[in-house]
């Protein structure tokens, strides 16, 4: 079941130049930065109430952050959902309809295990279904 918005995922070009942006707008330091090499992605997350917002930029052009910039301006890349049980839900949304970007969970950033819904399933908006890496 999904609980709650975990955080929106911002894709940007200077992630040096978005966290200080970031830090300014929202008064405080990020509490992690952390590199995905499988995912060509380095993050930076800052608390936002229960929320986060997470910083997106790319380590490789060929990456899908990468190449999602090459195509878009910078901005919202995706929204992602805190779920209880990843696993049930991947079940459910399948057998709702909903194309799954990959059919089992992976690792992601900040200690949780990950899925994404394509965009032609969300009316154009790329979502992640999360759950905690000690859950899984």
């Amino acid at each position: 079941m999904i609980k709650k918005i975990e955080h929106l995922g911002i894709a940007v070009k200077d992630l040096n130049e978005a966290t200080n942006t970031y830090q300014a707008l929202l008064n405080k330091a990020p509490y992690k930065t952390e590199t995905v090499e499988r995912e060509g992605v380095e993050t930076v997350f800052f608390e936002c109430g229960e929320s986060k917002i997470e910083l997106l930029g790319a380590t490789k052009e060929d990456s899908p952050i990468g190449k999602y910039l090459s195509k878009q301006k910078e901005g919202i890349h995706h929204i992602a959902f805190y779920v209880d049980d990843l696993t049930s839900e991947i079940k459910r949304l399948q057998n709702e309809g909903f194309q799954l970007l990959s059919d089992t969970p992976k690792p992601g950033a900040d200690q949780k295990n990950i899925v994404f819904l394509h965009p032609k399933s969300n009316h154009g908006v790329l979502i992640e279904l999360c759950e905690d890496r000690s859950q899984f």
